[in-house]
């Protein structure tokens, strides 16, 4: 099979903890400039364009200002700042549960994403990571949702990080969740629930569909209390899309400060850091593909509601 070239490296250094965009031109397109082709491929708009073109923002693989008039070239590579949005700051840390060469395990907290994406950019977990250990490179190798707290593994050396994403592709990587719902005695714990989970884009639910299952997840009750609250323990096995969330709400036990399931509700307002979603990855464990090193990390974050419910809740 033949392998695929790499991307050249970017001319343009980080911002922020946050890599520049990165935009390749493609065959078979017929556009007469490259200022042509970005009007039309990117959302900002023919003024934004021509401005950053005349400003020298854009340039190519040799760090040359990319003029409006440049010939357009399949295959070539040009490279950008965005504008960074005005983010309202996460005010909670993200901590460093363990580091080595190879890899970074944080603690992340509730709120806050894990990589750039949307309306999240210098804001979330990696970007945070990359300018509080001083390690441009580190990268990703999973991610957690941005309202679910816990453990995310980041890799340090780019050369490395297929091999600590494969680890989640294949599932070799034993992932344990805690959450906090509603009690129901009725339900016979533990269970293993399995379902087809389908996430269509644009729509900000998943949902179970007909067919063969592709979201298996584990659920175990490790307490109750009189008030009506359970401590769950979760354990998927598969990677979809909300699944845990998706599978507590099917269980008629949705995770508290959901602001999906069961039913979609106003967005929270930006500042806003109440009533956290009481969903926590817990722990991890996988045998290190590059050292062969047996890593097992637990959070040592705690659920508010279980804590303290009458803080949680505003009460």
């Amino acid at each position: 099979m033949r392998r695929r070239t790499p991307p050249p490296p970017s001319p343009l250094p980080q911002r922020d903890g946050v890599d520049p965009v990165r935009v390749r031109l493609p065959a078979g397109d017929e556009w007469a400039t490259v200022r042509d082709h970005l009007v039309a491929r990117l959302a900002a708009g023919a003024g934004v364009i021509d401005a950053m073109l005349d400003a020298g923002r854009i340039v190519d693989g040799s760090g040359h200002p990319v003029s409006r008039d440049a010939a357009y070239v399949p295959g070539m590579f040009v490279w950008f700042h965005r504008e960074l949005p005005d983010e309202e700051r996460v005010p909670f840390t993200v901590d460093v549960v363990y580091q080595d060469e190879h890899v970074v395990v944080a603690d992340k907290p509730h709120f806050l994403a894990t990589t750039p994406r949307g309306s999240h950019v210098a804001e979330t977990a990696l970007a945070r990571l990359r300018r509080q250990l001083g390690l441009p490179t580190l990268g990703a190798a999973h991610r957690l949702d941005r309202l679910t707290a816990g453990l995310v593994l980041f890799t340090v050396r780019t050369e490395e990080r297929g091999a600590y994403q494969s680890l989640f592709r294949d599932r070799r990587v034993s992932k344990e969740y805690e959450a906090v719902a509603p009690y129901d005695a009725s339900l016979d714990l533990p269970l293993t629930v399995r379902s087809r989970i389908v996430k269509e884009r644009g729509v900000l639910t998943a949902r179970e569909v007909e067919g063969e299952p592709n979201a298996v997840s584990r659920v175990e009750l490790m307490e109750h209390r009189a008030d009506g609250l359970g401590r769950y323990r979760l354990v998927p096995s598969t990677g979809q899309t909300h699944q845990l969330r998706v599978h507590m709400n099917a269980l008629g036990v949705p995770v508290l400060g959901d602001p999906l399931y069961p039913v979609v509700t106003a967005p929270v307002p930006a500042g806003d850091f109440r009533r956290p979603l009481q969903l926590l990855a817990r722990a991890l464990e996988f045998t290190d593909p590059v050292t062969g090193a047996e890593h097992r990390f637990r959070s040592a974050r705690t659920l508010a509601a279980w804590s303290s419910y009458g803080d949680w809740a505003g009460q």
